[in-house]
């Protein structure tokens, strides 16, 4: 389980659900974490997590729209002779005003959140990629892995804002991955998991009710995914720990998906 000794990982969304339990399965694999968030509150119980379980873990408190923030740590961690392995781009959100709830129509759309959803989905991937991806070319090797969703596959109903933005994030990672070994070699990799459907905080109420069973939504999911579940927040790691070792060097510019078969199924 040392498989990723010697290795830094840097997280963005480090204090969320999916972006902390992924940071807490590559410290298990002996990675050093660094955590990066705008709550310095979540950041240090995540930080508290990794380190009660023996794992090695600094947090920087920043946001990933932030470039001069983010340009600032990546010179503090030159100067501490860290070089950033790999990097997972788990920050993202939605909004209620890029939403289409029942009775409004796409025309309702608050163009403003749609443009802050769009910036926190897209611009919160390309600029940490852009900024501790030239560290990377320059040292030769590192991989990025980008937090997709199962709103670009299919259409979704309410979720438009959020859709575009992951769509256009997968065709950046593509993107990112040819133009990296093109011009920089084959020791940089790009790629993306696109998580099914997970229960965390932003949308426990919408897909279950204060009982513990499921909202009307929550049924219709459960229903279109073939292994009649949610996922847990785990069952990303695996995943992400292959995509990021030595047995993918092989592999860039993917999309994988981790969905319980919901990309798959017809609903037939």
């Amino acid at each position: 389980m040392q498989r990723f000794s010697q290795k830094t990982v840097l997280v963005t969304g480090g204090g969320g659900v999916l972006g902390g339990h992924l940071a807490q399965a590559f410290a298990a694999a002996g990675a050093r974490i660094w955590l990066l968030g705008r709550t310095e509150a979540s950041l240090l119980e995540r930080k508290r997590l990794i380190e009660e379980a023996g794992g090695s873990c600094s947090h920087h408190v920043a946001d990933v729209l932030d470039k001069q923030a983010l340009e600032e740590l990546r010179e503090t961690l030159i100067q501490n002779h860290t070089p950033v392995d790999i990097l997972i781009n788990a920050a993202g959100g939605n909004l209620p005003g890029a939403t289409i709830p029942p009775g409004k129509t796409i025309f309702d759309v608050s163009i403003e959140d749609f443009n802050r959803v769009t910036d926190i989905n897209l611009m919160g991937t390309v600029i940490p990629s852009l900024i501790f991806g030239e560290m990377m070319a320059k040292g030769g090797h590192g991989v990025i892995l980008n937090i997709s969703s199962m709103a670009v596959d299919r259409t979704i109903t309410r979720v438009a804002g959020y859709s575009a933005a992951k769509a256009a994030m997968e065709n950046f990672t593509r993107w990112m991955a040819v133009e990296l070994a093109l011009k920089f070699g084959e020791g940089l990799r790009v790629n993306a998991l696109a998580p099914g459907f997970f229960i965390g905080n932003q949308n426990r109420a919408l897909l279950t009710n204060s009982d513990g069973s499921y909202t009307e939504r929550g049924q219709l999911i459960i229903q279109g995914t073939p292994m009649r579940r949610f996922g847990q927040a785990d069952e990303l790691n695996e995943a992400a720990l292959f995509l990021c070792s030595e047995g993918a060097r092989f592999i860039t510019g993917v999309v994988l998906p981790v969905d319980g078969g919901f990309s798959a199924f017809s609903g037939v």
